[in-house]
């Protein structure tokens, strides 16, 4: 079992920067691959950008270039960076942790206002 909790969101206007961070209740040195997925309203959750547990990463083309996701064993956190916020980044952000199983946090709102 790991639970996650996130922190972070909050409102910013366009152009400007949030860091979101994710907080496991245990050890994620072992932990397959974690990552950030997005819903707006009205909209299916996607995938925001991921990260294995070698540091290989993947990110939507969307948020390539100014989101960065990353990860700090000795903290049991993942963060996303993310810069050059657009209006259309208003979503739910969830944190997620694929290991035998699949976990989710209860999200983070994240608003950028025009």
């Amino acid at each position: 079992q790991v639970q996650l909790v996130e922190s972070g969101g909050g409102l910013v206007q366009a152009g400007g920067s949030l860091r979101l961070s994710c907080t496991a209740s245990r050890s994620i040195f072992s932990i397959n691959a974690m990552g950030w997925y997005r819903q707006a309203p009205g909209k299916q959750r996607e995938l925001v950008a991921f990260i294995t547990s070698t540091g290989s990463t993947i990110y939507t083309d969307s948020v390539k270039g100014r989101f960065t996701i990353s990860r700090d064993t000795a903290k049991n956190t993942v963060y996303l960076q993310m810069n050059t916020l657009k209006p259309e980044d208003t979503a739910v952000y969830y944190c997620n942790a694929r290991d035998h199983a699949t976990y989710w946090g209860q999200g983070t709102q994240v608003t950028v206002s025009s």
